[in-house]
């Protein structure tokens, strides 16, 4: 049995988020419907993905992390009549094979111990919003929320500097069964993107269109895991209180009291990117994994 490293990245507007469910389009369940289709393993349950970090419906990634154990004779048979390695072979098979709203950028033999899900150090995320202050460009409507208000950034950013650091994050997501909101969020910011003309100076007045994501107000998050719904709920109060709905005390009552109630759910999800994964050296991949798959406490 061979473990491989996938890395894809995917639009999530026409998912239903990673998980694969009966009856709906996800992305888990198209990636392994090919998988299947590919070793001739009609068996539902022959090839799952274990992935870094499950995302919502209308959620998308440009760096998603998944793994799948695939028999060594299997491996082999995927070569073929190309002169490519087994796992060159799938690589090739399965790109060819996905929709255009996935993409697979890689698929490598994993290194001992290597768990997609538990061995992951920290997942990055960016929410974006285009605000009253750029004008509304409709390419951007499966990426960015929009808005018609001016957002108050120096307040969204009060705000998101009381998430570092290990809190329970109760007010702002949901728990796994037998799980825990107890997360560390490393960085948490909003920054405005400058704007910027798509082509470099000298090129003369005819070409100064402003490149796709001038001016978007962008939220940078990197913790060690996030519960369900955690990011989008913490980008929704960040915005009640760039929008002076509520205030920055608010938000730090919400930090100290983890409770979940209707003030503090999740923003609308075609904003959110998953947009890295890090892991740790090869040889500390299997103590990471052992070490998160404990229950945290504070």
């Amino acid at each position: 049995m061979t473990r491989l490293r996938i890395d894809l990245a995917y639009n999530g507007a026409a998912f239903h988020g990673w998980a694969a469910q009966p009856g709906c389009r996800t992305v888990q369940g198209t990636v392994e419907e090919a998988l299947r289709r590919i070793t001739r393993m009609p068996d539902a349950g022959s090839l799952r993905l274990t992935v870094a970090g499950r995302t919502d419906a209308g959620v998308h990634a440009t760096h998603q992390v998944c793994h799948v154990d695939v028999p060594d004779q299997t491996l082999g048979q995927c070569v073929g009549h190309m002169n490519l390695t087994p796992v060159q072979a799938l690589q090739t098979r399965l790109s060819r094979m996905m929709p255009d709203d996935i993409a697979i950028h890689g698929i490598s033999v994993a290194p001992a111990g290597f768990d997609a899900r538990f061995s992951a150090l920290e997942r990055t995320y960016v929410y974006r919003i285009a605000d009253a202050r750029v004008p509304w460009d409709p390419r951007l409507k499966d990426f960015a929320w929009r808005t018609d208000r001016e957002l108050d950034i120096a307040q969204m950013n009060a705000a998101a500097a009381l998430t570092l650091g290990l809190h329970d994050f109760g007010s702002f997501a949901i728990a796994n069964p037998g799980g825990t909101t107890i997360r560390e969020v490393k960085t948490a910011y909003w920054q405005r993107v400058p704007t910027r003309p798509l082509l470099g100076p000298g090129m003369g007045e005819l070409y100064h269109t402003p490149a796709v994501e001038s001016g978007l107000l962008c939220f940078t998050i990197v913790a060690d895991a996030f519960a369900r719904n955690m990011v989008r709920s913490l980008v929704g109060a960040c915005v009640q209180v760039g929008m002076g709905k509520r205030d920055v005390d608010w938000f730090a009552g919400k930090m100290r009291v983890p409770l979940r109630e209707g003030s503090t759910g999740p923003i609308a999800p075609q904003g959110l990117t998953l947009e890295h994964i890090a892991y740790p050296a090869d040889d500390e991949l299997a103590a990471r994994a052992e070490r998160i798959r404990a229950k945290r406490t504070l």
